[in-house]
């Protein structure tokens, strides 16, 4: 009994004690409350970093953006530049070991003949411009062997469907080689002496001309331009001493120009050039003549045929009767060559030449050269090439020159 009653005690004072300890409802209410209340400033802290996490987002893109806008704008030009301009060029390095019996003609020797760079631009569909820029010998300068020379400044016009115009300075349409002369498009090592000598190749002028198409594989070309200058006070008569090359060149006198061109049948290529000038003097007086007019000609036709091929060439110059106060026969001034060839393979070709030209062609004194040519192209790629001939020049006394020589080509 004494131990229930302790047992009871006991038990009314734990519960008297847990009473007193426990949280009345309204502590609990405040604690609940103050609970929300740490949740509600949470929620409001998470929403403002939320928010500054979103603005720098949209910093960081808008700062990607500017970025991109900004280079890009340069790379875009770049790109638009790089896709309507071409560059483009050729070279050739030769070796001449040449004897000669009559004259100081003989040459030992090697040389960059030529370095030249193409520049190009297309404007729009219509409007291109194009240039040439040359340095020959190497090292150009007072007292140098070499030039530095452009040869081709001009823009040209679309302004007709098959009809095109251009001006500025260019590339006579004339001959052979005047125009296309890049070393991989042609054999031998040196450039044939008719069309160096007589056109005379590479030939350019500045002025305008006018091109396009007349048929089915039927062009024209038609121009008006500066013309040569010849100055006979200093005893010149060769037509390749009147060249002005558009360096401060003398227009007292025109020249006019015209070709016809026939492509009409696969492998074949007719042409014939006509040039009129009045005055090769350009408005000096010699020997009591004031003008000394010349007509220029000329004829050629390439015909190629699997892997045999020709060409053909004829030139002619008929000059004023006053340059004879010069050098007697130079009112005439002629040229021909012919030149089949054949491919052993699509890297191996084989060709011979037979040339004639005469720089005083109007006497009757025995003045002209002849030149044969026999030699090998070897193409490592299709525009770049090795070459070697060998090569003979006669005159009346005997030979002038006889020799080889080697040289390497490229184009690109």
């Amino acid at each position: 009994m004494y131990k229930k009653t302790l047992l009871a005690a006991a038990a009314i004072g734990l519960a008297s004690t847990a009473q007193a300890a426990a949280p009345s409802l309204e502590e609990m209410w405040e604690l609940v409350q103050k609970q929300q209340a740490e949740i509600a400033q949470l929620k409001s802290q998470l929403s403002e970093t939320e928010q500054r996490v979103a603005q720098t987002e949209e910093k960081t893109e808008a700062t990607f953006a500017a970025v991109e806008e900004v280079s890009a704008g340069p790379v875009a030009k770049l790109a638009e530049w790089a896709e309507k301009t071409t560059i483009g060029g050729y070279g050739e390095v030769h070796y001449n070991n040449l004897t000669s019996d009559n004259s100081d003609n003989s040459k030992d020797e090697f040389d960059l003949h030529r370095f030249v760079l193409f520049f190009g631009h297309q404007f729009n569909d219509d409007l291109r411009f194009f240039s040439e820029l040359e340095v020959e010998h190497n090292v150009a300068g007072e007292g140098k062997n070499g030039e530095v020379e452009i040869e081709q400044a001009y823009i040209e016009y679309d302004y007709a469907q098959h009809h095109r115009a251009k001006a500025g300075v260019f590339l006579m349409p004339v001959g052979i080689i005047n125009e296309t002369h890049e070393p991989d498009t042609f054999y031998g090592v040196e450039r044939n002496n008719v069309e160096k000598d007589i056109l005379p190749a590479t030939w350019w002028e500045a002025g305008a001309m006018f091109s396009g198409e007349l048929a089915q594989g039927l062009s024209y070309d038609a121009g008006v331009h500066s013309g040569l200058y010849i100055t006979p006070m200093d005893g010149k008569y060769k037509i390749r001493d009147g060249r002005q090359k558009a360096s401060e060149a003398k227009g007292d006198d025109l020249a006019y120009t015209g070709r016809l061109k026939y492509t009409g049948v696969p492998g074949l290529e007719l042409a014939a050039t006509v040039q009129y000038q009045s005055d090769l003097w350009q408005g000096e007086t010699f020997g009591g003549e004031d003008e000394a007019d010349a007509t220029f000609w000329e004829a050629h036709a390439i015909y190629n045929s699997g892997p045999f091929g020709i060409r053909a060439l004829y030139a002619h110059w008929d000059i004023d009767d006053a340059i004879e106060a010069v050098q007697a026969g130079a009112d005439e001034q002629e040229g021909f060559y012919i030149e089949p060839s054949y491919r052993l393979s699509p890297k191996l070709g084989l060709f011979a030449r037979y040339s004639e030209w005469d720089n005083q062609a109007g006497n009757s004194s025995d003045t002209e050269k002849e030149q044969y040519d026999i030699g090998v192209n070897y193409w490592l790629a299709e525009n770049v090439v090795l070459k070697a001939d060998y090569m003979r020049q006669e005159v009346e006394v005997g030979d002038e020159l006889r020799g080889f020589n080697l040289g390497v080509g490229w184009s690109f």
